[in-house]
């Protein structure tokens, strides 16, 4: 088949205009290499991550291999790495520690249910409300998550069934071999991009290590990798509603982080190669992974930022990376074990350095000094928060703050100017919004015991937002009849004409007034609501 018409069917596939599948040899091998890579980089983090959770290893890796194959072939952004994460293994603890394992694939069950249903019900789409500066508090506090993380590797045994810190020789070497990676990995791309730099950071520390026998902490130490292929089975537990109770809060914690975290990279991931991705398409892929995770005896899992800034800067833009990352990792499990086990823990963590150098938003230090003094505050606060306790939290915690002193802002905003008609009537021209936080400021405006006996509020410059907007303007409307006064409303946009309409409030019925063809003058029916309360 010719490149063009390869070229066309790739654009035909993916709804953003991105390539679903690489359409020439070169980009075959670049997007097979980059799979590799991630692969390499998913064992320990998988195997770490299934310790958090107080599971087997192996449950984590088949999690990784589920949750990745399944989010590669349906995902919403071509080039995005999923698999278990340390964001829901803090969550799973818990939960495996008081009730055992077999309730733990029934949440991830569940929890894949609740994302299906957010995809279907389009829930995705909200995530465009979350600002930059907690996308730059996301991107930083993720990526200091991710630098502690490593910082595991270099504990070792200390003989009495715990760990203690590398000291002496064995810690300069570990970091030796750490800066060694992180140095090719710098280098590679200036001397050839035929090979992903990561790949080339693992394979020659694990050569240097393996050729010069070198003492360092490998894969291996961690846990063994063997293992058969996931099978079907179905979570033994009673099915009653004390079950319920234990599993449902648990699944909707799980499905929310995974959503957020999964949403937040499809972003970055989507900002950092120029295409757009879908959101809601993501919920169901993850949905679905998740959903066959916990019948295949996985721990679940959601995007992972780091293994997809990963596949990105090794060139992974297609489903092809991330389908091989997922086939590799199987087959490490299946057959090659015994060598993956091999791979010193400082290639993997030099390639991880390196991802959180790449990642932090190194920039956010001169934007703190330039932007907006509560858009500084959200970005160190999003990031500390997602260091301190999880990300989910901190999401929510940034879009509060943001949306509260947004609210605050616009408040602040309503005024009026006034004047009087050759008729006698005093008119209002009210500017900024009327909702909730503005309400106070309307009252204020007015003043019906020295107003004519008509004034006319003029709604051209202004919006009526809520059910509080509604209720002040009936408050008004009673002052001033309480004053034996006239009080009309005018130039309403059609939004608000249909608000007060619907609420009973309006006295006058017309259609010309939304399209300011003629200037329709309403009143004011008091008692609509209940009473100005």
């Amino acid at each position: 088949m010719p490149r063009s018409a390869l070229a066309a069917f790739a654009r035909a596939v993916s709804p953003d205009h991105a390539p679903a599948v690489p359409y020439s040899l070169a980009e075959v091998r670049t997007e097979l290499l980059a799979g590799l890579t991630v692969a390499l980089a998913l064992v320990p983090e998988a195997v770490a991550f299934a310790f958090v959770a107080g599971v087997n290893p192996l449950v984590g890796l088949y999690a990784a291999f589920i949750v990745g194959l399944v989010t590669a072939l349906i995902g919403g952004r071509p080039g995005m790495i999923s698999g278990a994460t340390g964001a829901l293994a803090v969550v799973m603890v818990s939960l495996v520690a008081q009730h055992g394992i077999e309730y733990l694939f029934a949440t991830v069950v569940l929890m894949g249910v609740f994302q299906i249903l957010a995809g279907v019900f389009r829930l995705g789409k909200f995530i465009r409300l979350v600002p930059h500066p907690v996308m730059l508090g996301f991107v930083n506090g993720l990526a200091i998550v991710i630098g502690l993380a490593q910082l595991h590797q270099f504990r070792v045994p200390d003989g009495q069934g715990g760990t203690m810190w590398m000291h002496g020789p064995q810690l300069v070497t570990m970091l030796a071999l750490v800066v060694t990676t992180m140095i090719v990995i710098w280098l590679m791309p200036r001397i050839t991009r035929a090979i992903p730099a990561p790949l080339a950071g693992i394979v020659i520390t694990a050569a240097l290590v393996i050729g010069f026998g070198i003492d360092v902490p490998r894969v291996g130490d961690m846990a063994s990798i063997t293992g058969s292929l996931p099978s079907f089975h179905i979570p033994a537990m009673p099915l009653n509603l004390a079950t319920l109770k234990i599993v449902v809060p648990y699944a909707v914690i799980l499905a929310a982080i995974g959503l957020i975290e999964s949403l937040l990279t499809l972003n970055l991931v989507g900002e950092i190669t120029g295409k757009r991705g879908g959101a809601s398409q993501e919920c169901i892929a993850q949905g679905t992974a998740n959903f066959v995770t916990g019948f295949f005896g996985g721990m679940g899992g959601c995007a992972m930022i780091g293994q997809s800034m990963i596949n990105v800067t090794s060139g992974g833009r297609t489903r092809l990376a991330a389908v091989t990352a997922a086939l590799c990792l199987l087959s490490f499990i299946l057959f090659a074990a015994p060598l993956i086990e091999q791979i010193p823990l400082a290639a993997l963590v030099g390639v991880m350095f390196m991802v959180v150098i790449g990642t932090f938003a190194w920039q956010s230090f001169r934007v703190l000094t330039k932007v907006p003094r509560i858009d500084a505050v959200v970005i160190v606060l999003v990031t500390a928060i997602t260091v301190a306790t999880d990300l989910a939290t901190a999401v929510v915690a940034g879009v509060i703050v943001s949306a509260l002193a947004y609210a605050w802002q616009n408040a602040k905003r309503i005024h009026a100017r006034t004047y009087t008609t050759p008729e006698g009537a005093k008119v209002y021209q009210i500017e900024g919004p009327l909702f909730f936080g503005s309400t106070d400021g309307f009252n204020e405006l007015f003043s019906p015991e020295i107003d004519p006996g008509h004034v006319i509020v003029d709604f051209a410059g202004s919006r009526v937002a809520d059910q509080s907007a509604l209720a002040a303007i009936e408050a008004l409307a009673a002052r001033y009849e309480a004053q034996g006064k006239r009080l009309v409303l005018r130039h309403l946009s059609r939004d608000c004409y249909r608000l007060l309409a619907r609420a009973g409030q309006l006295m006058v019925d017309s259609a010309d007034d939304p399209d300011y063809g003629v200037a329709v003058d309403y009143g004011i029916r008091p008692g609509a609501l209940g009473g100005a309360h």
